[in-house]
């Protein structure tokens, strides 16, 4: 059975865009199939997408088969997926996401386009992220196998915990590590930020279910945030917060006000895959 398929990123995070209804229903287990880099196409996730009661809407599924709330990388490559296949005229709507509606314009130039996007407000209600928490947790100790680490806890309707100190080498294992921690609540993305200046931030974020990967369009909200809220940077200002795959630009303005993000997306390629009779 063969599975029709367009391949998009985001900086360098990667992902398999499918349309509900064409094929088979996207499991867990067959995004994990044709995540798989040597198996399968190969993506940090599947995005499904689709119309409900007239509006788009986005559902991520990430490469290891879990769901999470939201992708802001990945909301940049099907709104520009939209535009590209002709399934919206206009180039200023709002997507529905698990994380709530989220508008977008869409400024496309060939197979690459720019995408800004309004993500949902920050919350700094730490109960959002920690099991046990209540109020703000921001620049909070944090304890990880003897070494203690402050911490920020912002949610982008999904959760993450941002990080200052300059940790060296010791990323690759903190970051699943904290993942798992039991003190939150259904995991954690975790950000490891530097300040280069009160404009500028370089990030790496693990992500929840997928690892490393070389962006995060959440992540970026969230550091962004964490560095607006502990003074390290600017409210209202335009901040670059630099990944591995490239940069984003995010504005953090007042509490309660959307984050606005704006970044690249572009078109890979498109396909048929075929698919193991066990995946459907």
């Amino acid at each position: 059975m063969t599975f029709p398929f367009f391949k998009y990123e985001g900086l360098g995070n990667d992902f398999l865009i499918v349309e509900q209804g064409d094929g088979p229903e996207v499991t867990p287990e067959l995004a994990a199939q044709l995540c798989d880099r040597h198996f399968g196409v190969g993506g940090d996730g599947v995005l499904v997408t689709g119309f409900k009661q007239g509006s788009p809407f986005m559902k991520v599924i990430n490469a290891d088969g879990s769901v999470p709330e939201m992708c802001g990388n990945g909301l940049r490559c099907v709104a520009l997926y939209l535009v590209h296949r002709g399934m919206l005229k206009e180039r200023n709507f709002t997507m529905e996401t698990d994380a709530g509606p989220h508008p977008v314009a869409v400024f496309p130039e060939g197979r690459v386009g720019q995408v800004r996007v309004a993500m949902r407000h920050a919350s700094l209600d730490s109960s959002e992220v920690l099991s046990d928490g209540h109020g703000e947790f921001l620049d909070a100790p944090f304890v990880v196998d003897g070494r203690t680490l402050r911490v920020s806890c912002v949610s982008m309707g999904n959760p993450h915990a941002v990080i200052f100190d300059d940790v060296g080498d010791a990323a690759p294992e903190l970051g699943p590590r904290i993942e798992k921690d039991a003190r939150f609540r259904a995991g954690v993305n975790v950000g490891f930020a530097r300040m280069r200046d009160r404009a500028t931030i370089e990030l790496k974020v693990w992500e929840r279910g997928v690892g490393f990967t070389l962006a995060c369009g959440t992540g970026a909200c969230a550091a962004a945030v964490a560095a607006v809220e502990t003074g390290r940077a600017d409210r209202d200002a335009t901040l670059t917060v630099h990944l591995p795959g490239g940069p984003l630009y995010i504005r953090v303005g007042q509490r309660g006000e959307r984050i606005e993000m704006t970044g690249p997306a572009r078109e890979v390629f498109s396909g048929d895959t075929l698919l193991d009779a066990g995946a459907r």
